[in-house]
């Protein structure tokens, strides 16, 4: 009686060369998936976002539906309701009791953070003036608070330019044009605000959160949020080779070490601090930040 079942044929084993080509061929399909399910998702929601490097892990695949302008316009459109969602300084939710904050993701540092700082031609102790940039207001009092905690009072006034050639002898800078001051040559040494409040909390800083319009059904928007956010953090190496600021060994220590994403209860504790600080050295009138997820 003869056997008419079909044989198995074994495939070939996958040479490593091979296994990583096809590996790498999913990996990128994988993304081409998850970009296109990401296009056109915000839609009608009004979001946006800062266009510093530190913040492009959190809008991946959805960049082309942002409007990218500095924190301080950020908060003026939020504040008029022309955006339903924006990646702001942390200090707008702060002070402001009219926003929801998207809980789980931030930016932060757990010390030294690099785009933020007090560039000193002198002694910080002899500051009577400092000029900051006035794009982002959570770095303001940040600094603030740190100088009071020395018993330092200086006056604030508005920067009028990034023109480093005439850069005042104690200035506040943040973001982009931040980095681009710490390229030598310069003649003003770096107080990093980072490493600075990590010195005397032990605590993270938050910088920026998504604020989201309170009373407005936004359950979508959130997960889109989330998902850019996980796509971000997932796909980190290619954001850090395939961007041109700077060089990759500075991108890949700028956003893979000095800044993180999450927002947990080290984060927390970190922004009741500087609640507590702000109420203390600033007489402000602060609000407790209500977490949606």
């Amino acid at each position: 009686m003869s056997d008419d079942t079909p044989k198995l044929r074994m495939a070939p084993p996958e040479s490593a060369e091979e296994l990583a080509h096809r590996f790498e061929r999913e990996r990128r399909s994988a993304q081409l998936q998850r970009e296109d399910n990401l296009s056109d998702s915000l839609a009608p929601f009004r979001v946006g976002s800062v266009p510093y490097l530190n913040a492009v892990p959190l809008t991946r695949g959805l960049e082309d539906q942002i409007i990218f302008v500095t924190p301080s316009k950020l908060a003026e459109m939020l504040q008029r309701d022309e955006l339903d969602a924006a990646l702001v300084s942390a200090t707008e939710v702060l002070l402001k009791d009219r926003y929801d904050v998207l809980d789980g993701i931030a930016v932060a540092s757990l010390g030294e953070v690099k785009s933020v700082f007090l560039a000193h031609r002198r002694p910080i102790e002899e500051a009577k003036e400092i000029f900051c940039d006035t794009a982002s207001l959570t770095s303001v009092n940040q600094l603030r608070v740190l100088l009071a905690e020395r018993d330092l009072r200086p006056e604030f006034k508005p920067l009028a330019s990034y023109d480093f050639a005439a850069l005042p002898d104690h200035a506040l800078l943040i973001g982009d044009p931040a980095l681009d001051f710490l390229h030598p040559p310069r003649e003003h040494e770096i107080w990093d605000l980072g490493a600075a409040w990590y010195e005397l909390t032990n605590l993270p800083f938050v910088y920026a959160i998504w604020a989201l319009r309170r009373g407005v059904e936004n359950a979508r928007l959130r997960r889109q949020l989330r998902e850019a956010k996980s796509f971000g953090l997932e796909t980190l190496d290619s954001i850090i080779s395939s961007r041109t600021e700077y060089d990759l060994s500075f991108r890949k220590d700028y956003l893979g070490w000095h800044i993180h994403y999450h927002l947990g209860s080290d984060e927390k504790r970190g922004l009741a601090k500087f609640m507590e600080l702000l109420r203390q050295h600033t007489g402000q009138t602060v609000y407790e930040p209500r977490f949606v997820s």
